[in-house]
Order: C-alpha cells, then sequence, then structure tokens
C-alpha cells in the first residue's frame, strides 16, 4: 500500500510527540491533529504545518489509522469511533478504564479485522527487546518504578499511572495467569494511591513483586528476574541488560562460577519504534507487539491491585 493517512487525536504533552513521529516518516501522511485546546492547536500547526481540527469526527473516514492520546476517560469512545469508521487505532495506555470498554474495542477490532495496539512503550525499550530471547521460565520477578512528583497523571492511583508499565511487562515475560494478589499502598501528596507495592503470583508458580512510587527523590526503573542458574538485572531508565549466570562444570560443593555478560544500549526511540511498529502492522495484517488483548490484560490486574488498595490502602 501507499502512504497510510494518520491522524492524531490529543495534541498535548504525549500527542504532540505522536504527531511529530509521524510528520517525520515517509510511510505516512500526517492528515490531522484534533484537539479542543486552541492553544494545543496552534502549537501542533505552527509546528508540523499540518491540518488541525477542534472535533475530532472530522477525521473520521479521512485516516487508516490513528493515535488516541486523549485522557483515559476518552479512550473508549474515540478508539471505537474511529473502529467503526474502518481506521485502525493505536491507544495509549491503559487502554480504558473499565474492563468491560476494553473488551467492547477488543471485539470491535476483531470484528472490524482492523488492528488495535495499545501504548505500553516500554515493550519497545532496546534492554526489554534484548532480554526476550534469554528468558527462561522465570521463577521471581521484582520491578521498582519511582518517579518525583508532577501534578500530570495524578488524577489516577499511581497503578494505572506508573505501575501498569510493568504490569505488562511481568505478565508478558511470565506468561501465566494470574492466581492471586495482594497489595498495599498509601496516598501521600493526592488524594488517590501515591505509593504502592503488589504480590502477583502465576499459577506457573512465578511470584512477582512490583512496587511503584511517584513520590520519589529520584527516579528509577528497574526490572529483575531470577530463573534456574540464571539473574538478569534490566536497567530501564539507562538501558543497560546485566546477565549473571552459572558456569557449568563447577565441582560440587564448590561455590559456583558465574559469568556476568553486561551491555549497553543506545538510548534510541522506544516512541518512534512503537508507531513504526504500529504502521507495520497496519500494512501487513501482522498482529502487534501489545494487542487489545495485552491492554485487557494488563488493565485486569491493574483493576484488581486498585481493589485491593481502595479495601486496604495504608492510612495516611
Amino acid at each position: 500500500m501507499g502512504r497510510i493517512r494518520v491522524g492524531v487525536v490529543g495534541a498535548g504533552y504525549l500527542g504532540r510527540f505522536h504527531a511529530q513521529k509521524y510528520a517525520a516518516l515517509p510511510q505516512a501522511e500526517l492528515v490531522g491533529v484534533a484537539d479542543p485546546d486552541p492553544v494545543a492547536r496552534d502549537k501542533i500547526a505552527r509546528e508540523l504545518a499540518c491540518p488541525v481540527v477542534v472535533d475530532y469526527r472530522e477525521l473520521l473516514g479521512q485516516v487508516d489509522a490513528v493515535s488516541i492520546v486523549t485522557p483515559t476517560p476518552l479512550h473508549h469512545r474515540v478508539s471505537r469511533d474511529f473502529l467503526d469508521a474502518g481506521a485502525h487505532v493505536l491507544v495509549e495506555k491503559p487502554i480504558t478504564t473499565t474492563l468491560e470498554e476494553a473488551r467492547d474495542l477488543v471485539e470491535t477490532a476483531a470484528r472490524a479485522g482492523k488492528v488495535l495496539q495499545v501504548g505500553h512503550l516500554e515493550r519497545f525499550n532496546p534492554a526489554i527487546v534484548a532480554v526476550e530471547g534469554i528468558l527462561d521460565r522465570p521463577r521471581f520477578v521484582e520491578s521498582n518504578r519511582l518517579a518525583p512528583f508532577k501534578p500530570r497523571g495524578t488524577d489516577v492511583s499511581v497503578v494505572l499511572d506508573l505501575m501498569i508499565h510493568d504490569i505488562d511487562l511481568i505478565q508478558n515475560i511470565v506468561g501465566s495467569p494470574v492466581a492471586s494478589i495482594d497489595a498495599v499502598g498509601a496516598p501521600v501528596f493526592t488524594d488517590e494511591i501515591d505509593i504502592a507495592s503488589a504480590r502477583i503470583r502465576f499459577e506457573n508458580g512465578c511470584v512477582a513483586d512490583a512496587t511503584a512510587s511517584r513520590i520519589s527523590m529520584k527516579s528509577e526503573r528497574k526490572l529483575r528476574v531470577f530463573q534456574a542458574d540464571a539473574y538478569l538485572s534490566i536497567d530501564l531508565q539507562q538501558k543497560v541488560l546485566t546477565h549473571v549466570r552459572k558456569v557449568a562444570g563447577a565441582p560440587a560443593g564448590d561455590m559456583p562460577r558465574v559469568e556476568i555478560d553486561e551491555r549497553s544500549f543506545e538510548p534510541g526511540d522506544a516512541l518512534r519504534d512503537e508507531i513504526v511498529s504500529f504502521l507495520d502492522c497496519v500494512a501487513t495484517g501482522r498482529r502487534p507487539v501489545v494487542s487489545g488483548e495485552d491492554g485487557l490484560r494488563a488493565l485486569a490486574t491493574a483493576i484488581r491491585i486498585g481493589e485491593l488498595l481502595g479495601g486496604g490502602a495504608l492510612p495516611r
């Protein structure tokens, strides 16, 4: 097929980056960007010299594919309208606010034969891409995602704001249904949960501990995976993968010998890679790296953690 006609709904902080990537890609034609905010529209129009509209419905039927970068409560309605109009959809995470909405989008995309991709950006982190070939039945996974306080995103709990990134990564790495979840957390600076920790047990016996905080003094995004005879440390922020593995053949009773392989990756452009992958799926019909079903799975776990926190949050 020729150039793919694309649109972006939402010209805020992240939506602007989506528009920039599309505008720079030879396989895409940026047809328009929609946003009700005149300041955001004017900024995009000046920067990218592309058409801008107030109402996203003006783009229905005019685009082959679209990025939905609106506040989460609008994800379902806007994504559904574009799927019904015959467009492929890349919707930012979380996929929707409710499981019913997420299931409806997955079913709608399937009926229409359209791509529904969810913007779990960490799947395109080069350190995560590199680890896929060396995973072997993980037994324990630990994640830490810490960030300084920023007002943006605080309309939802830290689980949907930050932890959901790691929930998606962990569930993809483990590849087994969730058996049970325990969680604790507390509101600190906002009325929502600002720091949370969850223990997720999987049916295959693997256990994962996930911690997320948006009130930290530092920024950190780390994932650790323990499997038979090996330990993987993934620094998602610095793009460093450390693989520590036991060397076979050490005499019985001796301390095991280990090999340490540390690889650093170029920062790259994960958002560009995500969008290029989306457009490739549109052109070829290939299943997206992060499908609607993946987004639904991550949301289901995040909502369950949120329910547990709602009933058992630590006191202020």
